[in-house]
C-alpha cells in the first residue's frame, strides 16, 4: 500500500519549523524564502502588539482574572511546543494526588476534533466541557480529547482531565462537579482569563528561546522577558552544564527557584497489546521510527543512546492525525528494510489507528522526568500547595 501524500499544510509547516526554530538555521536560505522570512518577521510584530495589549488589558482590570477559590497550577512556557511540558503536568499532578489532593487537569486539547470556529462563534448553545476521565474511568478518546489530555488520564488514575477552550468553565466544571480542591493548567502560561496560584515555566536548555523573534518569524510566544512572572522554572533537557543558560533566565528573573531535569526512557510498550519490553531490548536492534512531535530529533537520539541502530526515521508535522494507510506504509518499510520493530513516542501511539496484524513489532517509548538539581525546589512548592488549603474565592 502506498502512503497517502502529506497534505500542502503540514509540509510547510515542517519546512518553516526547522528554520525557525534554530538560531542562524535562516542563513544562506534561497531568496524566496527569504522574502518568506521578511513577511513572517512584519506579522511577528503585529503578533507581538497584540500581545502587549493584551497583557496590558489584563494588568490593568480592563481585563478580568477569573479566581475559582482553589490552587491553580499553571504549567507552561515562552516558546512553541517541545519543552516537555506533558510529562512536567503528569509528574505535578501525580505527586499532588498523592499527597492527597483532588487533582483536575485543565487543557485545551489542542487539535482535537471540534465543531469549526464558524459555527462555534454564531451558535447559542453552550456545550459542558468534554471529562476525558473522572479520576475513575476514562470517558473519551484522543480523537475527541485530544492527544496529551487522553494520554494523561491513561497514565494518571485518580486525576480528573477536562478538557474545553474556556478553561474557567472547565476549572468550575472540575470544581463544583467532581469535587476537586487543585487545578492544573496545562499550557497556562498564555491563558491569563484563569487567576494562577503558581507559575511553573518551562525552559528548554538545548533551545532555550530559540532565534529569538516571536512567531512565526520564531518559536517565541511572547517576549522572554515575561519569565518575570515564573515562580519555578523548569530547565528540561539538561545533559551537561546549564550554568550559561541559567545565567540568560536570571536576566529576566533573579527570584524564581529553577529546577533542572531530564526526559528520560523508562520502558518499551506494544502500541497494539500494551506488553512491556525493558530498555535492554533495545541494544544492538536495527529500528525504524515515525513521529508527528515538535522536536523529533531527541527521541530518535534516545533511541540511539540505548544502544540501538535506527536506519529511517518518517517525520510529520506536531500532532498529526495518522489514518491506517501511513501506519501500514511504514511497518511495510520496516519490514523491507529488515528492521526488528517500528518506534513511535506515546504522543503518537494514542493517534494510531486499531489494526489486526502487523508485519512487524510496533512499539512506543514511555518517557518519565528525572530531576538533576533542585528536588528540594519541587518539594517545597509542593508542600506549599497541599498546606495552603482552599484559596478564598476573593483570591
Amino acid at each position: 500500500m502506498q502512503k497517502q501524500k502529506v497534505n500542502w499544510t503540514e509540509r510547510m509547516e515542517h519546512s518553516l519549523v526547522r528554520i525557525i526554530q534554530q538560531k542562524g538555521a535562516d542563513a544562506n536560505q534561497p531568496f524566496p524564502v527569504r522574502v518568506l522570512l521578511g513577511f513572517l518577521k512584519a506579522v511577528s510584530w503585529i503578533f507581538g502588539a497584540v500581545v502587549a495589549v493584551r497583557y496590558f488589558l489584563y494588568n490593568t482590570g480592563l481585563k478580568r482574572r477569573f479566581p475559582l477559590g482553589c490552587q491553580v497550577i499553571s504549567i507552561g512556557n515562552v516558546t512553541a511546543g517541545g519543552t516537555g511540558k506533558t510529562p512536567v503536568t503528569e509528574l505535578f499532578a501525580r505527586t499532588l494526588r498523592d499527597k492527597g489532593r483532588k487533582v483536575a487537569i485543565l487543557s485545551r486539547g489542542y487539535r482535537r476534533k471540534e465543531r469549526p470556529w464558524w459555527q462555534r462563534m454564531f451558535s447559542q448553545v453552550v456545550e459542558p466541557p468534554i471529562v476525558v476521565s473522572d479520576g475513575k474511568r476514562i470517558l473519551a478518546d484522543s480523537a475527541t480529547g485530544g492527544d496529551e489530555p487522553y494520554m494523561l488520564a491513561s497514565n494518571l488514575p485518580g486525576v480528573c482531565v477536562i478538557v474545553d477552550r474556556n478553561r474557567v468553565k472547565a476549572g468550575r466544571w472540575a470544581v463544583r462537579r467532581l469535587g476537586c480542591d487543585t487545578l492544573i493548567l496545562d499550557d497556562g502560561f498564555q491563558y491569563q482569563k484563569l487567576r494562577h496560584s503558581l507559575e511553573v515555566t518551562l525552559v528548554d536548555s538545548t533551545n532555550p528561546f530559540g532565534n529569538g523573534h516571536l512567531l512565526p518569524r520564531g518559536i517565541l510566544r511572547e517576549s522572554a522577558r515575561h519569565l518575570s512572572r515564573a515562580d519555578i522554572v523548569f530547565l528540561t533537557k539538561c545533559s551537561g552544564d546549564t550554568g550559561e543558560v541559567v545565567e540568560e533566565i536570571r536576566k529576566y528573573n533573579k527570584k524564581a527557584k529553577i529546577v533542572t531535569c531530564r526526559h528520560e526512557p523508562c520502558v518499551l510498550r506494544n502500541v497494539y497489546t500494551r506488553e512491556e519490553l525493558p530498555l535492554a531490548w533495545l541494544k544492538g536492534k536495527t529500528l525504524t521510527t515515525l513521529a508527528g512531535i515538535a522536536s523529533p530529533r531527541g527521541f530518535e537520539d534516545s533511541l540511539r543512546k540505548l544502544g540501538a541502530r535506527v536506519i529511517w526515521c518518517e517525520r510529520y508535522a506536531d500532532h498529526h492525525r495518522y489514518d491506517a494507510s501511513e501506519i501500514i506504509f511504514a511497518l511495510n518499510k520496516t519490514a523491507d528494510l529488515k528492521a526488528d520493530a517500528l518506534i513511535t513516542t506515546e504522543k503518537d501511539a494514542v493517534r494510531f489507528p486499531r489494526l489486526e496484524t502487523t508485519p512487524v513489532e510496533c512499539h512506543y517509548l514511555r518517557i518519565d522526568i528525572r530531576i538533576l538539581t533542585g528536588q528540594e525546589c519541587f518539594e517545597e512548592i509542593v508542600s506549599r500547595v497541599c498546606n495552603r488549603g482552599r484559596e478564598g474565592a476573593a483570591q
